[in-house]
């Protein structure tokens, strides 16, 4: 009997030594939990002067191009050995030569006509003279006069073709020595020792090397910042721009200048083309390499200075009310949030130059808060050092 008891004992016991433990145990509170405030990234921001600068890229090419063209016809008896693709050439040097001897021929030709008619017009001024003294003494007809004048008028005239022909024949004779217009390298060749070269058709396309040209294009919004020429009058200020390329093994820089604007609007890409000039582009300065027609560059063109800009990450920038107005969040010593609205005058890329609406040494918000409320607590923790600020 004692044995079939003896479990609900122990049950009844463990029963009772719960009720006890319950009944004499420490009584919990209920406390709310605690409200721990959002955690921002923040700046500390300050004015300073910022140079505006525009990146774009662009394709180097000649400021002078030309096709040359020979004003005769005829067989080539000389070329230069710098009339070649890639060749350099002076001012005035001899590139090409035709054939002369036909040319020579109708010079002398033209000479022996001019000699020809200046004497015929001699005969015809005497003639006439004679007239005149003959009708002074009234031992002639008008009609004989009137016929020497007649004669004098052609020979005249006779003269005047002949001069003109020997001029023409001084040309044609010159044009068979084709020389360089300026200082330049050739693009490209069609003409070879012994071809037959015809009047009016292209043997080469060559270039001047004095200064090259880039198209830069930008979008039209930057040029409020680069005092480019915009209208018909010339403007003596001076944009800097710098070129750089990769090019023969290493990073190439070279310096030039904005010398105008190009006359329209690109109706695909809706921007402007801006053109930059390089002087003595194949001149070796400080070890710089050469900037060859063609080559492919990057360019950071430098504009106005702008006083007391606040730079900030494009991050900052927050939704505004009402919509489309700028604002960030900015945070003061004791942690509490207040909303700014601030003139931004640019973005480009990440980031943000602000003008006014903010302060020397306030803490700028960089975090994106979808529920931020004006006035209300946050931790702030520094985007550079990482430290939060216990507030």
């Amino acid at each position: 009997m004692i044995r079939r008891l003896a479990p609900f004992a122990i049950i009844a016991g463990g029963f009772l030594l719960a009720f006890i433990l319950l009944s004499t145990g420490p009584t919990l509170e209920p406390r709310p939990p605690e409200a721990v405030p959002p955690l921002v990234r923040v700046i500390e921001v300050s004015a300073e002067p910022v140079q505006m600068t525009a990146k774009t890229n662009g394709t180097v090419i000649p400021r002078t191009q030309s096709e040359l063209v020979p004003e005769v016809s005829g067989r080539v008896v000389g070329i230069s050995p710098d009339l070649v693709s890639g060749g350099f050439f002076k001012a005035g040097d001899l590139l090409l030569e035709i054939d002369p001897t036909d040319y020579e021929v109708q010079l002398e030709q033209a000479r022996a006509g001019l000699a020809r008619a200046r004497s015929e017009l001699d005969n015809a001024e005497r003639a006439y003279a004679r007239q005149l003294d003959l009708a002074e003494r009234q031992s002639t007809s008008d009609a004989q006069k009137d016929d020497a004048l007649n004669r004098l008028r052609i020979a005249r005239a006779s003269v005047a073709e002949a001069e003109a022909l020997l001029s023409r024949a001084e040309r044609d004779l010159a044009r068979t020595e084709i020389v360089a217009p300026y200082d330049g390298r050739v693009r490209s060749e069609r003409a070879d020792l012994g071809q037959f070269v015809n009047r009016g058709n292209p043997i080469a396309t060559i270039y001047a090397t004095d200064i090259a040209e880039v198209r830069l294009p930008v979008n039209d919004d930057v040029l409020a910042f680069f005092d480019v020429p915009l209208t018909s009058e010339k403007s003596e200020i001076s944009v800097p721009v710098r070129l750089s390329a990769r090019f023969a093994g290493a990073r190439q820089n070279w310096e030039g200048e904005i010398v105008r604007t190009e006359g329209e609007i690109d109706p695909q890409t809706r921007m402007i083309n801006l053109v930059a000039q390089v002087e003595a582009p194949y001149e070796a300065m400080d070890d710089r390499a050469p900037l060859a027609v063609g080559l492919f560059v990057d360019a950071e063109i430098l504009g106005t200075t702008l006083e007391n800009i606040f730079v900030l990450p494009r991050s900052a920038m927050q939704s505004g009310v009402p919509s489309g107005s700028d604002l960030v969040y900015v945070v003061d010593a004791e942690g509490r949030l207040s909303f700014r609205e601030v003139a931004v005058v640019r973005t480009v890329g990440d980031k943000v130059y602000i003008a006014s609406g903010l302060q020397d040494g306030e803490r700028v918000c960089i975090s994106t808060m979808d529920s931020a409320v004006d006035g209300m607590t946050v931790r702030a923790e520094s985007a550079t050092t990482g430290q939060v600020a216990r507030s």
